[in-house]
């Protein structure tokens, strides 16, 4: 079937009426094929009409010029207990240019369960106009799948809700970054979010959805909180919903439990991404030694196409704790003690051996090598390798975040900033732009530190460094393998900062592929210094920045020794020993350039 332009005139309207329906099941869905190309083809949209309802109800939209080719649409009908009846309209702007046409329209599972002559077994409903045989978790559930609407007769209010009369005795989290909307038809986004609820099927019906445009950012979060429960055994408590994510930039879903009040809980349940433009129902079977609650978290894609739909909660087999959660009491770290100093002689200009008393100069702590013999001067410095194993970041730390540490009113969870990670803690798909093995022990379950894309905004930095580094020999590098892959990386960045000064000595920009890989910079003689890497976000979470295995070789100064260079050695100005071979060789190798003098 297709469309011929007849005249010119403005919004002339070409429609395609379906056949009436009486009803249709649980399960129904329509789909079809539809071709709409041209450069002024304009847009088609199909409508639910439902006796007793004045509007129709948009159940799909092609908006645009599709191409040449055909493209096939899938639309949710759900139950619908009237009549109803389809209409696919096409509008004229006067200057149409193109065609339309629609092709092989199919109806699935529409028809209502077929009647059982017996219905036995503790997991069976006998619905009881329809003589029907249906599992029993649909009982409750807020969709009639019986037909006669027998599975939903005497069910207790108070384990469901529709939102068709507000949230019923769900609450809005406070301690999130802000709140679910209850609503009715379309979200306000074009290509995103539901057009009709679960419930009624139509755009007459509630629901809540969560917002992604404009001020939100990506990953704030909206946590919708249950009432509370008694404790279950066995997962005999189950929780039932039904969730909508369309949308290009559609992030995560997600199902807590917990039984202290003041704690976000433990995840049951996680859906990531665009999972078509659809209601989706999901179960999740709950224990429980006490009692408990759930959370429903959502949080904001990358974007403003990223809403998502939440209707017809329902709970089976749980009862209601009238009481509340205990709470953990929040204790404030008290201020660390400096450990006691062994009797000295040492000047403020001196370090303090530990264990000893002994004075070494300050500008032996943090030179790679141990002066005293506990080895207390190389303690708060950056070690010489450093694999993240343990969760161990081996003296690296963030100066941003040591910041705002004494700020309590910033909270750092969204910043770009760097984190340890490892592969066995990955959602899906993310491994398309961060690591899935560490690159020491190959496996998933290593370590290695990163910088999340999936915090921050276009632009940001992410700073991390050693402490201060006192004092380099003149072969000193420093090697480390870095990952960098994502159709969106950004930059990662070695500096060189000194007290008034910071240089860049490497950059890479860009996808390196999905592997690990080696990088050598050169540091040499160096004093009072830092070393940082700095990773800069792309413009989307489809970029992460990694960084393993970080290695200073050669760092330690070159010693003076307490007696004269041997007749191998040659004696530098500043009184050094290096090999004879080391001369004249480009290198700096006394630290002084005396062993590349033209004077030798």
């Amino acid at each position: 079937m297709f469309i011929l332009k007849k005249s010119n005139s403005i919004s002339q309207v070409a429609q395609l009426r379906s056949p009436k329906f009486r009803q249709s099941g649980s399960n129904c869905t329509l789909s079809f094929w539809y071709y709409n190309y041209g450069r002024s083809v304009g847009a088609a949209e199909m409508q639910l009409f439902v006796n007793g309802l004045k509007q129709p109800t948009v159940l799909w939209r092609a908006y645009y010029n599709e191409g040449n080719q055909w493209l096939k649409a899938v639309i949710q009908l759900g139950r619908l207990p009237h009549p109803f009846q389809l209409s696919l309209d096409k509008i004229s702007l006067g200057f149409y240019d193109g065609v339309s046409a629609i092709d092989d329209i199919t109806f699935e599972n529409c028809a209502l369960p077929p009647p059982a002559l017996s219905c036995e077994g503790p997991n069976r409903f006998w619905c009881r106009h329809t003589k029907a045989c249906i599992d029993s978790s649909l009982v409750c559930d807020l969709v009639d799948n019986c037909g006669d609407g027998s599975d939903e007769d005497n069910c207790n209010p108070d384990l469901q809700c529709n939102f068709e009369n507000g949230l019923c005795n769900w609450e809005q989290d406070v301690e999130d970054d802000f709140d679910w909307i209850r609503i009715q038809g379309p979200t306000p986004t074009v290509n995103t979010g539901p057009l009709k609820d679960h419930t009624t099927g139509t755009a007459r019906g509630h629901y809540l959805y969560m917002e992604s445009s404009e001020p939100h950012q990506f990953q704030d979060k909206a946590i919708l909180l249950s009432p509370l429960f008694n404790p279950s055994g066995n997962g005999t408590c189950i929780f039932r919903f039904y969730y909508h994510m369309f949308g290009k930039q559609v992030y995560k879903l997600s199902v807590f439990q917990r039984t202290v009040s003041n704690t976000k809980g433990w995840l049951l349940w996680y859906k990531f991404g665009n999972q078509g433009n659809r209601w989706i129902r999901q179960t999740v079977y709950i224990s429980s030694s006490k009692p408990f609650q759930i959370l429903v978290k959502g949080t904001i894609g990358d974007g403003f196409t990223g809403d998502i739909g939440l209707d017809d909660t329902s709970f089976l087999g749980c009862t209601l704790y009238n009481g509340n959660l205990p709470t953990i009491p929040t204790t404030t770290s008290g201020t660390s003690v400096p450990a006691t100093l062994p009797m000295n002689n040492c000047t403020e200009e001196e370090f303090v051996c530990r264990a000893s008393g002994r004075c070494i100069q300050t500008i032996q702590k943090c030179d790679f090598r141990p002066d005293c013999s506990d080895k207390s001067d190389e303690s708060d410095c950056v070690t010489e390798v450093c694999d993240f194993e343990d969760k161990n970041q081996c003296g690296w730390y963030q100066p941003a975040l040591e910041q705002m540490s004494g700020n309590h009113s910033i909270h750092s969870t969204n910043i770009f900033k760097w984190e340890l990670g490892r592969g066995a803690n990955l959602y899906p798909g993310q491994e398309k732009h961060c690591p899935l093995i560490d690159h020491t022990t190959c496996t998933e379950e290593g370590w290695y530190l990163f910088a999340d894309s999936s915090n921050g905004e276009f632009g940001h930095t992410a700073d991390i460094a050693t402490p201060v580094i006192s004092l380099t020999g003149p072969k000193c590098k420093i090697i480390f393998w870095n990952h960098m892959n994502g159709s969106t990386i950004g930059s990662l960045e070695v500096l060189c900062k000194t007290s008034n000064k910071t240089s860049k000595l490497w950059t890479q920009s860009g996808s390196q592929g999905p592997q690990w890989n080696r990088a050598e910079v050169f540091l040499g003689i160096r004093s009072n210094f830092q070393v940082v890497f700095r990773a800069k976000r792309g413009v989307s979470y489809m970029g992460d920045v990694a960084v393993d295995d970080i290695t200073f070789e050669d760092c330690s100064p070159l010693l003076i020794p307490g007696t004269p260079c041997t007749l191998e050695e040659f004696t530098c100005a500043n009184k050094y020993c290096i090999p004879k071979d080391n001369l004249c060789d480009f290198l700096n190798d006394c630290a002084d350039n005396s062993d590349e003098s033209p004077t030798i």
